[in-house]
């Protein structure tokens, strides 16, 4: 910023506020408050350069002067020899300039009023990809005022994107973050942290992956159900993948697996309790027992006075993995399809307080291949990149792509970037965690081992009930 850049000029009622009187409006009086703007503006240089000048005027006083500059230019070098002081004077200088160019910004964008106020800066915090900057709006303005300005800030502060959310206990404050470059931008696969544990527990949050401004994501599921979907190849399975691999590494959780393809899931198999491929009747068999020991666990927390399953009881959680759902929903005989989700919507409806949790995962969830009177119970939403806005709202829900939330923008060779629904109302764009074939081999043995021998598995040619 140019040290003596002319803002552009705001209107205001005259005759209000003191700097339009008419002695405000003598050119000394003008000439002194742009000074003292200014010098509160360049606060930070001027108190360096302060501290310095004092400094070598004290050593004046027991030196020569010459000695004096070389006792100070020593210990300027002394000082600014340390890696942790350089970065720290570093950051403080970066913030006493973005605070300047933030003034202006709001001026150029027009939000100034007409008493010359803009939005102020509280504090800024630094992020991985830029910084986070806590700010006071003016009286007079609201958050959708920054908002709809948000371009025009970026392009002034040369940053890739301004992000603005209001804070829910005080409209006066708005957070406020500066993109200076993607997160998740190219083809970097992440690697998930929990890969290397010997074992985990369901009721912990899970680690998925990344956002946009490199912090890490995590989402608890029990009491919760979570639907996935996206184009093929946009990294569905591999997101479902850290979800079975986790409640496959904790030994007090039993695992139901449908799998339309057969192959995706078939790594977990020898460490499910219930394994069914592309046989819609075998599926509704599996819901049918689970079906059972919901109505038997609702009897035992019946008969002890409890509300729900809790950490610690002794009683298992159950997690129901399904990949390619739309197999079971809509293909096959329609008196199969209509008991598939029968059932799966009553364990989603009924389950949460019996330990049971569902994980589905399906290229497009709309009504003609999942029914509404079932994705509507699912809370947690995770769109992978979708072909059309239209398929992005269908898995995150009506008016997201209006609010700007669309998994339709995500690049084609960002594989696991996309936006997650979890423990906030608003999506989350983040990368998911990658487990490659090693991978989730190795992830299985550790399974099989910590759950024993005896895992009991429902083969495949299981009989339905009453045939």
């Amino acid at each position: 910023m140019r040290l003596l850049e002319r803002p552009p000029a705001t209107p205001r009622r005259p005759g209000t506020y003191p700097w339009d009187w008419p002695a405000r409006r003598r050119p000394a009086a003008r000439l002194a408050g742009w000074l003292v703007g200014l010098g509160w503006r360049w606060r930070v240089e001027l108190a360096a350069v302060l501290i310095t000048v004092t400094v070598w005027r004290g050593l004046t006083t027991v030196a020569s002067h010459t000695a004096a500059t070389i006792l100070v230019i020593s210990l300027l070098v002394a000082v600014l020899a340390s890696k942790r002081v350089r970065a720290r004077l570093r950051w403080i200088e970066h913030r006493a300039r973005l605070r300047r160019r933030w003034r202006q910004a709001c001026r150029h964008a027009g939000l100034e009023t007409f008493n010359e106020r803009v939005p102020r800066i509280i504090w800024i915090v630094r992020l991985p990809v830029g910084e986070a900057l806590r700010v006071r709006l003016p009286a007079g303005q609201c958050v959708t005022d920054l908002e709809e300005r948000g371009e025009t800030l970026a392009a002034y502060l040369q940053v890739r994107e301004v992000q603005i959310l209001g804070d829910p206990t005080n409209a006066r404050y708005v957070g406020v973050s500066l993109v200076r470059r993607d997160a998740l931008a190219g083809t970097v696969r992440l690697t998930w942290p929990q890969l290397n544990a010997e074992s985990l527990s369901l009721w912990e949050p899970i680690p998925v992956g990344v956002d946009e401004h490199a912090r890490t994501v995590a989402i608890s599921l029990v009491e919760r159900n979570l639907l996935l979907g996206g184009e093929p190849g946009a990294g569905k399975s591999v997101a479902q993948s850290l979800l079975i691999a986790t409640a496959a590494l904790d030994p007090q959780t039993d695992l139901w697996l449908l799998d339309g393809k057969r192959v995706e899931l078939a790594v977990w198999r020898d460490c499910a309790r219930a394994f069914v491929g592309p046989n819609v009747n075998e599926a509704i068999d599996v819901l049918r027992q689970l079906q059972a020991e919901m109505e038997a666990r609702y009897e035992l927390l019946l008969d002890q006075r409890r509300r729900k399953v809790e950490q610690g009881d002794g009683l298992r959680l159950h997690l129901v993995g399904c990949d390619e759902l739309a197999f079971y929903t809509s293909g096959g005989e329609r008196k199969a399809r209509e008991e598939f989700n029968g059932l799966s919507t009553d364990l989603i409806r009924r389950g949460r307080a019996a330990g049971i949790i569902w994980v589905g995962a399906t290229q497009k969830p709309s009504s003609d291949v999942v029914p509404t009177s079932l994705r509507d119970l699912v809370g947690y939403r995770w769109a992978l990149r979708c072909s059309t806005r239209g398929a992005s709202d269908t898995i995150l829900g009506a008016g997201m792509a209006t609010a700007g939330f669309t998994a339709s923008d995500i690049a084609g060779d960002q594989r696991g970037v996309g936006l997650l629904i979890a423990e906030g109302e608003l999506p989350v764009r983040l990368r998911s965690s990658y487990l490659s074939d090693a991978d989730l081999d190795t992830l299985a043995d550790r399974a099989r081992a910590l759950r024993g021998e005896g895992a009991a598995v429902i083969p495949l040619d299981v009989k339905r009930k009453g045939a």
